[in-house]
């Protein structure tokens, strides 16, 4: 057989094609989470135009169809020639990647894109793209399809407003699914008008028979974002404290505010991004208020109060910030940008906080010393809590040492193949250990109500006897001693009832989760089991259903008038034996589980704080509002 391999073989993609070939490499994934991205991409821009200064109004539309059209009220993308591609430069920008005023510093100072994909990869992943541009009083006009300009820009009138209206179509041979969220694009839009205060941010949803609108405009921006995170915990004092600071190009805006709770909440953006993993500006804040509020425990005499200095995390035990910063050349660690990376960026941060907390609190003692009060509770907490936290700690992935009793582990050592079912109720857990597959599959029996940890403070989460077990099994530690390198179990697996005490259980240990295992949901650890609803007896066949409409199929199906049927309600996981637990929900051929997903850590913040926190109202308001949704859950 000939070698065919030469020069012919090398496949050489431009531009456009490579967009296509390889989406995840420029917008993450084709999934929900790519396709959301195609919006933001396009949205950036007019935030750019904002961040400049010639944008004050931002509009989303979803049309039917899911099409979208986002319109700005800013300067509008420039339509001249371009002196090296010879064509509009509005093309250029459509269609060409690392194309875009973001990198020339005299147009935009600051902007969020800078890793260079932009609005061309939005209209490459596209079925067809049309954009009209309103400056120099004319309205100009382009349409691609899948990213190739079907004609030339033109001039299709006069116009006496500016800005860019882009309308496109996601590709269904890109995605999985070009179905959008309103809820998802409003939480983002919500946020970006938070970071950009002053600007009017709109987004409607025109597929319902009833439109939906949200407006977004919030003149205190990210001191306004703080009293939104607030709004339902009970605060310790009442103004958020602001700073803004500019210095060599940087502008650093800063909001804080304490609350009674007993965890952190902390969102650190650079240019409009979430830098989820943070980076120098986070560390900048963290270091400056942490001695800030050390150098006040010495001038208040409250040292005496204290065997050592107060720590990072006892400073930000009920902290609520949100740390912006708007840098011209900002350095981001990899694609997704999750990270900033400007070593200068710490010292302007630190700099400004620590001058402008300490002259906030000389101005308003009353506010420093409840703030006080409060850390050195949880220093003296985290010193009771040491011991109950060595506890929790695993010499290695393969000693058994300090695992809960009633853990029956799987014989696999690799935690890639291994999965943990935390199981509601011995009786269940008994069918469960029976039923599993002992070689990969490890189940955890839980008994009896677990610790709402929203109301409840590290030491005594790490002493308590319902979720020791579970941290001893998962041998990541908790909180900000959370390694999830040392996660014993890639599966988590929650497993519970489908009535009223199984929800709650589910939603405890959600709870738990996003508040001192935040990783684990981030990286997809966590699922939830969905065991069937009814078990269908057709003559000699039996079958398992998920929901009402199922059964109903079943039936139809396969009923006949001579077949006697049977059907039986399942009240619990207890009810079925170690076979049937095996078929229909342990079986990973044959089993349904959810993933549980974190696709906006402000809304899933406020959700916990409404269900688990102590505002009686908030709560009230929540379940008048959504008690009609629930279905299959048996009271």
């Amino acid at each position: 057989m000939q070698d065919s391999y030469s020069a012919q073989s090398i496949q050489i993609l431009k531009g456009m094609e490579h967009v296509r070939k390889r989406p995840s490499m420029y917008i993450g994934s084709t999934g929900p989470d790519g396709l959301h991205h195609l919006v933001y991409e396009v949205v950036d821009n007019s935030i750019d135009e904002a961040l400049a200064g010639y944008c004050s109004a931002i509009s989303v539309t979803i049309e039917k169809q899911n099409i979208i059209r986002v319109e700005d009220n800013g300067r509008g993308i420039p339509v001249d020639l371009h002196p090296q591609e010879k064509v509009s430069a509005l093309e250029v920008v459509m269609t060409k990647l690392h194309a875009g005023g973001k990198f020339d510093k005299t147009t935009y100072k600051v902007s969020g894109g800078l890793h260079g994909v932009g609005v061309s990869v939005t209209n490459a992943l596209s079925e067809w793209c049309e954009v009209w541009v309103h400056r120099d009083k004319k309205s100009y006009f382009q349409r691609y399809k899948r990213g190739v300009p079907e004609s030339k820009v033109e001039a299709v009138g006069t116009s006496t407003a500016t800005g860019t209206i882009t309308r496109f179509k996601a590709d269904k041979q890109i995605f999985e699914d070009i179905n959008y969220s309103f809820d998802i694009l409003s939480n983002r839009l919500r946020e970006l008008a938070f970071l950009n205060k002053g600007v009017e941010i709109r987004i409607a949803d025109e597929r319902a028979s009833k439109p939906k609108t949200h407006e977004f405009k919030f003149e205190g921006g990210v001191k306004s974002f703080i009293e939104y995170l607030n709004k339902n915990k009970t605060l310790i004092h009442k103004e958020v404290v602001y700073i803004e600071s500019e210095r060599d190009n940087v502008v650093a805006e800063v909001a804080l505010q304490y609350n009674d709770t007993y965890t952190e909440t902390i969102f650190s953006f650079a240019n409009n991004i979430n830098t989820r993993e943070g980076g120098t500006h986070l560390i900048g804040f963290k270091s400056a208020l942490t001695r800030t509020l050390n150098g006040f425990v010495e001038k208040l005499g409250l040292a005496k109060k204290l065997d050592e200095n107060l720590s990072g995390d006892d400073v930000r035990e009920g902290l609520t910030a949100v740390i912006s910063v708007k840098i011209p050349d900002p350095q981001f660690e990899g694609q997704t940008k999750g990270k900033l990376g400007n070593s200068e960026v710490k010292g302007i941060v630190e700099s400004a906080v620590n001058d402008r907390l300490t002259a906030y609190f000389e101005e308003n003692p009353a506010v420093v010393k409840a703030i006080l009060e409060k850390c050195i509770v949880a220093a003296k907490a985290r010193a009771a809590a040491r011991k109950a936290r060595e506890l929790t700690r695993r010499k290695s992935v393969l000693e058994s040492v300090g695992l809960p009793g009633k853990l029956a582990d799987c014989s696999e050592e690799d935690p890639k193949k291994c999965e943990l079912y935390i199981v509601e109720g011995d009786s269940a857990g008994g069918s469960a250990k029976m039923g599993r597959d002992r070689q990969f599959q490890a189940i955890l029996p839980l008994w009896g109500k677990m610790l709402n940890v929203e109301k409840t403070r590290i030491d005594k989460v790490l002493s308590n006897d319902k979720l020791m077990p579970v941290i001893s099994t998962l041998g990541t530690n908790v909180g900000t001693n959370f390694e999830v390198d040392k996660l014993r179990y890639h599966k988590v697996i929650i497993m519970a009832d489908a009535d009223v005490d199984g929800s709650h259980i589910r939603t405890l240990l959600l709870t738990f989760f996003f508040r001192y295992m935040q990783e684990l949901i981030e990286k997809g650890h966590v699922y939830i089991a969905m065991p069937p609803l009814y078990k269908i007896s057709i003559g000699k066949e039996i079958f398992y259903s998920y929901n009402d409409e199922e059964r109903d199929k079943i039936i139809k199906k396969h009923a006949k008038d001579s077949k006697q049927t049977n059907i039986q309600r399942y009240k619990g996981l207890g009810e079925m034996n170690p076979e049937q637990l095996w078929e229909t929900t342990m079986d990973p051929d044959r089993r349904s589980i959810i993933q549980v997903t974190l696709e906006d850590a402000v809304e899933a913040d406020e959700i916990f704080t409404t269900l688990m926190g102590d505002a009686v109202e908030p709560r009230r308001k929540f379940i008048e509002e959504n008690a009609l949704s629930v279905s299959n859950l048996d009271v």
